[in-house]
């Protein structure tokens, strides 16, 4: 029999658990292994349950059976990781870091968490997305002018509002990415995501008739960033920055322990992986490729990864069926319902988080292989998984990243 290999799921009751307080089983050791992993379900067919990156919240032991895959090393020399785990932004979060003792960094970390939660967050009516995206319902006596409070209106303006220097950054990046991708992809989408709840307890298509009310609105079309100052020329505008969020954030926690000296580190939003460096051994991390819908955990694949991002998109992650049919989180904003293209999901390995966040959903949009095309031209490396579970690689994915294959 071959070693154990330590494998973090994430599932409803563990969330539940975290948010209410509950003791989820104690972590005995930190992995520097994560894996894409799929898992069969009784009441949704196979492909609905293909978990790309999983999120680490709550360790569980894969024995693995008399195949050829080996525990990954995760020794360190000295003192073993720390980590810390939360919910946080709406999903689950996990900080871990190899070479630093100093578990205040890992506080400090959740904190800025919570500091962008306050300013991307578009149902948070304390945030600024959520003041600029309410911007007309709201009297301007209600905005500080004073120049520390933002959004405010720009004096001598009718549509123009200055935001802070973070969120700026992240529309504009949204904002490129949606011309690129000619409107497959748009950060104004907010109007059309607000009619589909995929977190209620019984998830329902949204009326048609609402959906195609809310499909004119959603269109960035003439909105334009200058420094921190953003033109909005309809006030139905509305942004939704869940599909670059996470990434932009990761970036910044990045930034953030590189300055703190830390040189050895996991960042995990919610799937969104991003690595710091290797481990202190100087060896990769590795990150599983599971193989899809296998009876049992099979490893099909181990990519090595320095230094980098990996972000997944996919059908599986928020969903939901109704009269037979799956309806996905990935909306198309020309349509109104979720794309059906032949993908299970998208995985992208970048340099920055951010890019690998807005890049799997826009290849997604475009499909396999307008997707992969826009990988190349973009220069990050992906992986498209298709309904047929066969694996498609942009070229030169193995020249880049060393791929392991491993035997079932």
């Amino acid at each position: 029999m071959n070693n154990p290999i330590h494998i973090y799921y994430i599932n409803l009751h563990q969330i539940n658990a975290l948010q209410s307080g509950q003791s989820i089983r104690k972590q005995e050791n930190i992995m520097s292994t994560y894996f894409f992993h799929s898992k069969r379900s009784r009441s949704h067919s196979r492909f609905f349950y293909l978990i790309l990156c999983t999120v680490l919240v709550c360790p569980m032991l894969l024995f693995t059976g008399c195949g050829n895959i080996t525990d990954a090393d995760t020794s360190t020399t000295g003192n073993q990781p720390i980590s810390i785990s939360s919910i946080k932004l709406n999903t689950a979060v996990q900080i871990t870091i190899y070479d630093s003792q100093d578990k205040a960094l890992l506080d400090d970390c959740l904190a800025l968490c919570d500091k962008y939660e306050l300013i991307f967050s578009r149902t948070n009516e304390k945030s600024e997305l959520y003041k600029l995206n309410h911007r007309k319902d709201v009297s301007d006596g209600d905005f500080s002018t004073d120049g520390q409070t933002t959004p405010y209106p720009v004096s001598g303006t009718a549509d123009t509002w200055h935001i802070s220097e973070d969120l700026a950054a992240l529309l504009s990046e949204g904002l490129d990415i949606t011309k690129e991708s000619d409107g497959a992809f748009d950060i104004a989408i907010a109007p059309l995501t607000s009619l589909w709840d995929f977190t209620a307890e019984d998830p329902r298509v949204p009326d048609d008739a609402a959906i195609q009310k809310a499909l004119p609105l959603c269109s960035s079309d003439g909105v334009t960033i200058d420094g921190q100052d953003i033109t909005l020329p309809s006030d139905d505008i509305q942004f939704d920055v869940g599909a670059i969020a996470k990434g932009y954030i990761a970036d910044r926690l990045k930034d953030f322990l590189i300055k703190k000296g830390v040189k050895s580190a996991i960042i995990n939003l919610g799937g969104n992986v991003l690595c710091i460096g290797s481990k202190p051994d100087g060896t990769p991390f590795k990150i599983g490729i599971q193989k899809p819908f296998a009876d049992r955990n099979e490893t099909e694949a181990v990519m090595d990864i320095t230094g980098k991002s990996v972000v997944s998109s996919g059908i599986y992650e928020r969903c939901f069926k109704q009269d037979g049919k799956l309806y996905h989180h990935i909306l198309n904003p020309q349509t109104g319902y979720p794309y059906d293209n032949g993908l299970i999901s998208v995985t992208i390995i970048s340099d920055q988080s951010v890019d690998g966040d807005a890049l799997s959903t826009t290849c997604f949009a475009l499909g396999l292989e307008d997707g992969l095309k826009f990988a190349e031209k973009k220069g990050v490396q992906a992986v498209f998984i298709t309904e047929d579970y066969e694996l498609h690689y942009t070229d030169g994915f193995r020249d880049e990243i060393r791929v392991t294959d491993v035997e079932s």
